[in-house]
């Protein structure tokens, strides 16, 4: 009787499944690793209204295979830093990788990109 039990334990250990989630990466600046988003629909518990929540990953990417836009899937793993606990499986879609004027314009000076902006309104 007691190695049924025990027999029984050891199977609900192996069985066990990681959890998988598909996001797009919005960033790609450090080595090794990728900053991903995952959106998913919540119900609010009380006002039953649908909601979009919206999470950020730190992925493991050990070759660097994944760019900006792409989306892929993670699963998670063993803690290999403070923030990643999550590893890339798979890029399900290519992105284009390129990054859209606007953006890299308020990342080297965001005082210019707003200022152009102001004046494509003024231009209109």
């Amino acid at each position: 009787m007691t190695q049924q039990h025990a027999t029984a334990t050891s199977e609900k250990v192996k069985t066990g499944r990681r959890v998988q989630k598909v996001g797009h990466v919005v960033s790609d600046k450090m080595d090794k690793t990728r900053v991903v988003v995952v959106e998913s629909l919540k119900k609010h518990r009380i006002y039953k209204r649908t909601y979009k929540q919206t999470k950020r990953f730190h992925v493991h990417d050990e070759e660097n295979l994944s760019q900006l836009g792409d989306i892929i899937r993670i699963e998670e793993c063993r803690p290999m830093s403070k923030l990643k606990r999550w590893r890339l499986v798979e890029i399900v879609r290519r992105g284009s990788g390129v990054v859209p004027v606007d953006q890299a314009l308020a990342q080297v000076d965001p005082d210019q990109a707003k200022s152009e902006a102001t004046d494509e309104a003024e231009g209109e």
